[in-house]
């Protein structure tokens, strides 16, 4: 199994919702919109939060405590990782996902102005301070499986 090192990693899960406000949909392809977000989803836009970013080690701490059930778009994060050091990403980095798409972090956390489910079962939630945000440089198709590469 390969290890974190914070460099590349993979798509474990694609998550979209027609909604906001409410957990997202795993699909097993998505359609990446420069400038835009995910074809589809609720969240995409002009504006800098076009695509969201959870690790999937973020989701197990939750899992730990005391969410066993959890899984991958629960906290309507459009991109669950593997293998890379999400938390750690720094803004205005770039990021290669499959073979075609750019994406550069536009934010690290998020307030929330009200608290979400989770955080009302547990007393906790990850994604306003490991969740990071992306907007589209270049579009293309994603698959769960797919790279994930730190390029700048």
């Amino acid at each position: 199994m390969k290890k974190t090192n914070n460099k590349n990693g993979r798509i474990k899960a694609i998550s979209i919702s027609r909604k906001k406000g409410i957990p997202k949909s795993n699909v097993p392809s998505a359609t990446l919109i420069e400038n835009y977000g995910l074809a589809g989803d609720a969240h995409a836009g002009l504006w800098q939060r076009q695509v969201s970013f959870l690790a999937l080690e973020s989701i197990d701490k939750m899992k730990k405590n005391g969410l066993p059930k959890l899984r991958p778009g629960a906290f309507a994060e459009n991109i669950t990782t593997e293998f890379i050091n999400i938390p750690e990403v720094k803004i205005g980095t770039r990021l290669r996902l499959g073979s075609e798409a750019e994406l550069e972090i536009t934010q690290i956390g998020k307030e929330c102005h009200s608290k979400c489910a989770i955080y009302d079962m547990v007393g906790d939630c990850v994604m306003p301070r490991e969740g990071i945000f992306a907007k589209v440089l270049s579009g293309g198709e994603i698959h769960t499986g797919d790279s994930i590469e730190i390029i700048k």
